[in-house]
């Protein structure tokens, strides 16, 4: 059977993106494939941004993290653990704790984040204390929760979603009880961080290899 045609792309700026991602993933996803999860990734984050000055950049940063997510699924792990947080909007708690064992952990866990309604960007009082504590947030953003991304986490860190938080089979939960830094002065937002960080410290001591 043929396979479905590619969606027109929202933005002919992806085309560069989509040549590259395609080339990244020859053999493993078709072209339409990798297209059409592109589109997706450019329309989802179309949804909350004030501006759509980086949106194209973005796009394929989240279309290569979507296209990982699931080359590791289908090939049945890679036994490095990947830790996915989630949280309302990405702009706070999981943005700090994904930044913070990506510090902790050098390159022994696959980190993620993502927001089950995020927003248009990361909180500047939030960037300014993980930059305080050596972390660059030079590339961070909001990201949408999406399907590939949960399905490749081995543990899934819940931080304040509800009952949007997603609940799949086979995977470990845990629920942080962290307040949330939105609209926090700088110091409360020092000692959200610094709760999120020793709950990190928790976590690198269950997590085999680290």
């Amino acid at each position: 059977m043929a396979a479905p045609p590619s969606p027109a792309l929202p933005d002919q700026r992806l085309a560069t993106g989509a040549v590259r991602l395609a080339a990244r993933h020859a053999g493993h996803f078709s072209p339409e494939t990798v297209q059409r999860l592109l589109a997706d990734s450019y329309l989802r984050l179309a949804e909350t941004a004030h501006v759509n000055t980086h949106l194209v950049v973005l796009a394929e940063r989240l279309a290569a993290e979507r296209l990982n997510a699931l080359a590791h699924t289908q090939a049945a792990g890679s036994g490095v653990p990947r830790v996915l947080f989630v949280c309302s909007h990405n702009a706070g708690r999981s943005q700090m704790a994904a930044a913070l064992l990506g510090l902790r952990a050098g390159g022994r866990v696959v980190v993620s984040s993502a927001g089950t309604d995020p927003a248009a960007e990361v909180e500047p009082e939030v960037a300014q204390v993980l930059i305080e504590a050596g972390v660059a947030l030079q590339d961070a953003f909001p990201k949408p929760l999406t399907d590939e991304v949960i399905q490749a986490a081995d543990i899934v860190v819940t931080m304040g979603c509800g009952d949007a938080c997603p609940v799949v089979p086979g995977r470990l939960y845990l629920d942080w009880p962290v307040a949330d830094p939105d609209g926090a002065s700088v110091t409360a937002v020092r000692a959200i961080r610094d709760e999120i960080d020793a709950h990190i410290t928790e976590l690198l001591a269950t997590l085999p290899g680290t």
